[in-house]
């Protein structure tokens, strides 16, 4: 049996937790923390044993599942064959050769190597250097700038956390690190003009592109990157001809595009890439969270031919290429990632999250969609989000200190379920494992349907005793 009070009284005072108040944390102020013991299928269990369902799987990652043995299998033969070796100086492993050739064959684009990390921050360093490198190579030494979108994310390191659209991960830490642009994010519901259609609104976000790409210098920008739906910002899907919009003008300057999926990637949005869905055609593909499910950390920057191209003429010139962590290509992690690709490619998750995915998007908009307080209930397959304002034909935001789609999460949870608070804004994520089936994602969306009607509640005795 777990000592509960001992675990979280050393937590407490040994774990630097990620985006946690940690004087509230230390004081005791938000609780013990949840000591997580267990899962299956897209249910968690704490050391108290309570049960959560998972509605953001882990954090979009755990597509297929908790407690699937075939993983762990996979991941125990690996070590009692080879727990490690490096894939410095040409060293493979069956599990790394295979796993390889095997993204090649999906990813989007046209893929011609993979080079892997651990997570997606450390996969969108690489995607910079890439950026950089390639661009000496090929003799436009000033071709370095990289654009990406307000409320964008794509890690919190150095330069991903700088590429990351979103002021709190740059507040305080020296962020964003010069050369790292930003564009308008693609909302249709906040960024739209009167009357603005979503194809017109998508043509002005692209003009405001290219106007930027002009301003700075098209000898200086070296690529943009973006998500194909974005996650974390808001999980908000483009409006119609944006990625059509946006790729003429990346053709047009010679800007090469990184897709970011780490969290569209392997069946989330209804395809296997949110690439394939959008028509999106990259240059350099960044993936992690769904390679494992979340299982063991491992990341790819998936490089395309037209990059690697001039990497390698350039190689008899510059010697080799000068990049690499010790845990590039683990052999466990390989392992790990077969492992879930057999499952995602024999259960056609994708598939499913796209058929159930319908359902979903349905149900969210049956139960929401007439609220009050709702403004825009938005969503691609198994990605959704219900956004609240205070007053619907204005537009109207909630006084921030309201915290209402915090106070919404967590009435979520005391029911049981966990649904995210998104930020910049009142905002309720969804983004349940690919595995939950029909009748799963009605009682998600029952019980964030009883957590809001609850908070409204409060919100309307709070507005008649004030």
């Amino acid at each position: 049996m777990i000592d509960i009070k001992n675990i979280a009284e050393q937590d407490r005072s040994s774990v630097l937790h990620p985006f946690t108040q940690l004087k509230d944390f230390a004081s005791g102020k938000l609780g013990d923390p949840t000591i997580v013991v267990g899962g299956k299928g897209i249910r968690i269990q704490d050391a108290t044993g309570r049960s959560y369902l998972d509605g953001f799987a882990g954090l979009y990652c755990v597509n297929i599942g908790y407690g699937r043995t075939e993983v762990a299998e996979a991941i125990a033969r690996q070590a009692h064959n080879l727990a490690y070796y490096h894939s410095y100086a040409a060293h493979t492993t069956e599990e790394l050769a295979t796993l390889s050739h095997r993204l090649i064959r999906m990813a989007p684009g046209k893929p011609s190597k993979v080079f892997f990390g651990l997570s997606g921050s450390d996969a969108n360093e690489t995607q910079a250097k890439l950026v950089w490198y390639y661009n000496n190579l090929r003799g436009q030494p000033k071709k370095k700038k990289i654009i990406s979108r307000e409320r964008g994310y794509h890690g919190c390191s150095v330069i991903s956390g700088s590429m990351t659209g979103m002021s709190f991960y740059h507040d305080h830490m020296d962020l964003p690190y010069p050369g790292i642009l930003h564009t308008g994010v693609p909302h249709h519901y906040w960024g739209a003009e009167p009357g603005e259609t979503e194809e017109s609104f998508s043509r002005r976000r692209a003009a405001e592109l290219e106007k930027l790409i002009v301003q700075e210098g098209p000898e200086t920008i070296g690529a943009f990157i973006a998500e194909p739906a974005l996650g974390t910002g808001g999980i908000i899907p483009p409006p119609n001809g944006y990625w059509r919009e946006i790729q003429a003008v990346l053709r047009r300057y010679d800007v090469l595009f990184i897709a970011d999926e780490v969290i569209c990637g392997f069946g989330r949005t209804g395809a296997d890439f949110g690439s394939t869905l959008y028509g999106i055609e990259p240059d350099l593909v960044t993936v992690a969270k769904g390679l494992t499910s979340g299982y063991v950390p491992l990341s790819g920057a998936i490089v395309g031919e037209r990059v690697y191209a001039v990497i390698e003429e350039a190689a008899d010139r510059v010697g080799a290429f000068s990049h690499g962590y010790t845990y590039s290509g683990h052999p466990i992690a390989a392992a790990a990632a077969n492992a879930v690709l057999d499952i995602v490619e024999k259960e056609r998750l994708s598939d499913r999250a796209r058929i159930v995915g319908s359902h979903f998007q349905k149900r969210l908009n049956e139960r929401f969609a007439q609220l009050e307080i709702v403004g825009e209930v938005r969503g691609v397959g198994l990605l959704g989000a219900v956004e609240f304002v205070a007053d619907r034909q204005t537009k109207r935001r909630f006084d921030p200190q309201l915290k209402v789609g915090a106070r919404i999460s967590k009435a979520a949870r005391d029911r049981g379920l966990i649904a995210r608070a998104m930020p910049h804004g009142d905002i309720l994520g969804f983004a349940p494992p690919l595995v939950v089936s029909e009748s799963e994602i009605d009682e998600i969306v029952d019980l964030a349907y009883q957590a809001t009607k609850q908070v409204m509640d409060e919100l309307a005795h709070e507005s008649a005793i004030g």
